[in-house]
């Protein structure tokens, strides 16, 4: 089992979403963004806490060699990293970055209209576009702040 799958499968296994993984260029920072998606005030401190503790213990047992542990929410402007957060979020501002330019174009901003047939739909300001999943480099949602 690779490091991701193993990270993976213990933060669901306490009924957490793991949205991100980031190691530094040695692998000697784990860094964990992690959700609960049916917690109305998204992720706090014990959260992060009891993860952490949690994968202290797995880590130790599976022999992974690192220096620092880091666990916290994907922020308000969280990343979208799988199709389901496609659907999930429609409805929502997004930014994202394509890794291939469309018509000279890397970067829209626009309303996440879901995901079809592999191609993510984006309303923004000229009309609607289809982008593809697998072309897209990064994408995150826009706070709004009221």
């Amino acid at each position: 089992m690779n490091l991701h799958e193993l990270l993976e499968k213990t933060v669901t296994g306490l009924g957490y979403e793991l949205v991100d993984v980031e190691q530094s260029p040695r692998g000697r920072v784990l860094r964990l963004f992690i959700d609960k998606p049916d917690k109305p005030r998204g992720i706090d401190i014990d959260d992060c806490t009891l993860v952490s503790n949690q994968l202290s213990r797995v880590l130790a047992v599976e022999n992974v060699d690192y220096d620092r542990l880091e666990v916290s929410s994907p922020g308000l402007d969280r990343p979208l990293t799988k199709a389901a957060d496609y659907e999930r979020f429609a409805g929502s501002e997004i930014h994202l970055k394509l890794r291939l330019p469309m018509n000279g174009r890397r970067n829209f901003n626009g309303v996440l209209q879901g995901l079809q047939d592999g191609k993510v739909r984006l309303q923004i300001d000229s009309g609607e576009v289809e982008l593809e999943l697998g072309n897209i480099d990064k994408a995150r949602l826009v706070p709004k702040f009221d």
